[in-house]
């Protein structure tokens, strides 16, 4: 039985009822349609917005410094960020000017897309960080000696300045170039919204492509007194996915293991989030009528997905987890936030029933309570 859906134009729609969070400013468009493609529903709230580089005074100030001040070294860490840079710089008259003077200086790359950047505009590394950190390419320089040299460095948005003091431990005069100015977000509810949702457990996963986006997650739950239970969302159903390693580590610091592609890439990990959503339902169950799959808000029977209103998935999902064994009413009322007693349990399995495509899925043990249904020997369960 096919447990995939298709799309159109031939596609797999592997997340058929998965609702994703997605908290990027920046290429969020791509992000989105490419998980709609799949079947998902997406919650956009970013949860910061970047200032474009054009209108950027600050940074036309510190490219005017750099030009006038040449710098020994110059050490690139994206390649976005470089190429945003030099736009910035020839929208102002500036570009011309400011590549002369990285040609005269060491130029460094923090990884692959940083080079081909870098070459791209004529230039030249000397070396590029095979890891792709920051880290490694201070640890070169410092390993080189700096002492007495200038060093300028194309900050990207999660930039740590501690990541660059050994450089001034060193001896060396350091000055860092934010490319990327990080603003608070346009839409402060819609964070707060998908603040409630991970504490709710009601989305699947959460997209993370910058350590500042993901940071200010964070302290959008700490400011409304919600961190403890966003932490534990992600420790309960809901997969944090971050882009790489730097972005993961505002998560991994209150405790947050984040889902993170081999490749740091966009591409790798959307594929890394579809493959593992796709293979890890909440609730995985064989019934007669094909696989049931639970996803957060959705229930997904073989292609189709339920329409259930929260209280009927909830029991669903009870009965689901129990994998055909019997569950009375009183193991089910828990699953009912505010319900007042076991007859509002006989009213949710009701509703529940009338969704299903066969009522049959969901049966009742006189005396005892409900069971779903389900394949083969676990039809035995009693």
């Amino acid at each position: 039985m096919a447990d995939l859906a298709p799309g159109t134009g031939g596609e797999v729609r592997q997340l058929l009822g998965v609702t994703i969070g997605i908290t990027s400013d920046r290429r969020s468009s791509d992000m989105i349609a490419t998980f709609e493609r799949k079947g998902a529903s997406v919650v956009h709230a970013p949860t910061m917005r970047i200032v474009p580089l054009t209108e950027d005074a600050e940074l036309l100030a510190e490219t005017r410094d750099v030009i006038a001040d040449p710098p020994d070294d110059v050490l690139v860490t994206t390649g976005i960020g470089l190429r945003g840079w030099v736009e910035a710089a020839d929208a102002a008259g500036l570009a011309t000017p400011l590549l002369e003077t990285f040609a005269r200086a060491r130029v460094l790359a923090r990884g692959p897309k940083a080079t081909g950047v870098i070459r791209a505009n004529g230039l030249r590394e000397e070396w590029s960080a095979a890891s792709e950190q920051t880290a490694e390419a201070v640890e070169r320089l410092v390993a080189e000696g700096v002492a007495g040299r200038s060093i300028v460095v194309q900050l990207h948005g999660a930039a740590d300045q501690d990541q660059l003091a050994p450089l001034v431990a060193a001896g060396a005069r350091v000055r860092g170039v934010s490319v990327y100015r990080w603003l608070p977000p346009d839409d402060p509810a819609a964070v707060e919204r998908l603040v409630d949702l991970v504490a709710t457990r009601r989305l699947d996963a959460v997209v993370f492509t910058s350590a500042p986006g993901a940071l200010a997650l964070l302290e959008a739950a700490r400011g409304a007194g919600r961190l403890p239970e966003v932490v534990a969302g992600f420790a309960e159903g809901v997969v944090a996915c971050a882009v790489g390693d730097v972005t993961a580590e505002p998560l991994r610091a209150v405790g947050v293991e984040p889902l993170v592609p081999d490749r740091w890439r966009l591409g790798a990990l959307l594929r890394t989030l579809t493959a593992h959503l796709a293979e890890h339902p909440l609730a995985r169950v064989e019934t007669p009528a094909g696989t049931l799959r639970l996803r957060a808000q959705a229930a997904v029977l073989d292609e189709q997905v339920l329409e259930l209103a929260p209280g009927p998935l909830a029991v669903l999902r009870r009965l689901a987890d129990a994998q055909g064994a019997v569950l009375s009413r009183e193991d089910l009322l828990p699953a009912l936030p505010g319900a007042a007693d076991a007859h509002a349990v006989e009213v949710t399995v009701a509703r529940l029933r009338s969704a299903l495509p066969d009522p049959a899925l969901v049966k009742t043990i006189v005396k005892r309570g409900y069971r779903l249904s389900v394949a083969a020997t676990g039809e035995e369960t009693s």
